[in-house]
């Protein structure tokens, strides 16, 4: 196991929301948003760059961003099975943003003050603050459908029903997080608990919206375990890069 392989779980969690929020465009339900979501995206696949730039050069066997990007397998790929989760509607899309930017938001906070890792600190410094923005942006839309009319509350809640159960994996450190947590480069994952709880639980109680318990959480994005969705998602997302190797623009 080794600190770069942390730093991977990061950038793939990254690039595969970007994904994920990327595809709505041309699509979003009103012309501010089909603004909004690449911009977001954007966001994500720009803290990913750097991420996957950071771990190349930590492994050492000179691999560049875009050989980690487009030419790893479905089962190489480290994300949590939340960021893979289909867009589904817009109040899937909306809350599967909102559970991953409340903990990233604390994650790149505590990063900052704790860092060791210049490279890292510097993602830190202003993916917190686009974090915030997500944050904001997404509650906005979860306490608009969620506290809206009969057809919308009922979409959010069941997004609630279909993602909830992924949250838990947010907070797990795998081997790879523990060694880069015990390094000084990361903070501890569990440690960002109360603060989602507290941003959660603020943004549902607004939009009259109840966190279910999940006896059994939906784990094994860190070991490579995934929905056949990424298996999709990849497939799309590295075609033109497989298709012409090397090729530059």
């Amino acid at each position: 196991m080794s600190i770069h392989e942390a730093l991977l779980e990061l950038a793939d969690d990254h690039l595969v929301l970007g994904h994920r929020i990327g595809e709505w465009c041309g699509h979003a339900p009103m012309l501010e948003e089909d603004l909004a979501m690449p911009n977001m995206a954007l966001d994500l696949i720009g803290s990913a760059r750097t991420l996957y730039d950071h771990a190349g050069k930590l492994e050492g066997k000179g691999q560049s961003e875009d050989d980690l990007a487009y030419l790893r397998g479905e089962r190489e790929y480290r994300n949590c099975l939340l960021v893979e989760r289909p867009n589904e509607d817009f109040a899937h899309t909306m809350l599967r943003s909102l559970y991953f930017a409340a903990f990233m938001r604390p994650f790149w906070l505590k990063t900052l003050e704790t860092s060791g890792d210049e490279t890292v600190r510097g993602v830190a410094g202003k993916a917190e603050k686009e974090m915030a923005y997500h944050i904001r942006h997404a509650g906005e839309w979860v306490i608009r459908l969620g506290d809206g009319t009969e057809e919308s509350a009922a979409r959010m809640r069941d997004a609630v029903a279909a993602l909830h159960i992924y949250t838990d994996e947010l907070f797990e450190s795998s081997p790879a997080a523990h060694e880069a947590e015990a390094a000084g480069m990361l903070p501890v994952r569990a440690e960002m608990r109360d603060a989602w709880d507290e941003v959660i639980g603020q943004v549902f109680a607004e939009a009259m919206l109840e966190a279910p318990d999940v006896p059994y959480p939906q784990t094994g994005g860190r070991k490579g375990l995934h929905g056949e969705g990424l298996g999709h998602l990849l497939a799309e997302m590295q075609s033109l890069h497989r298709a012409h190797p090397g090729a530059t623009w």
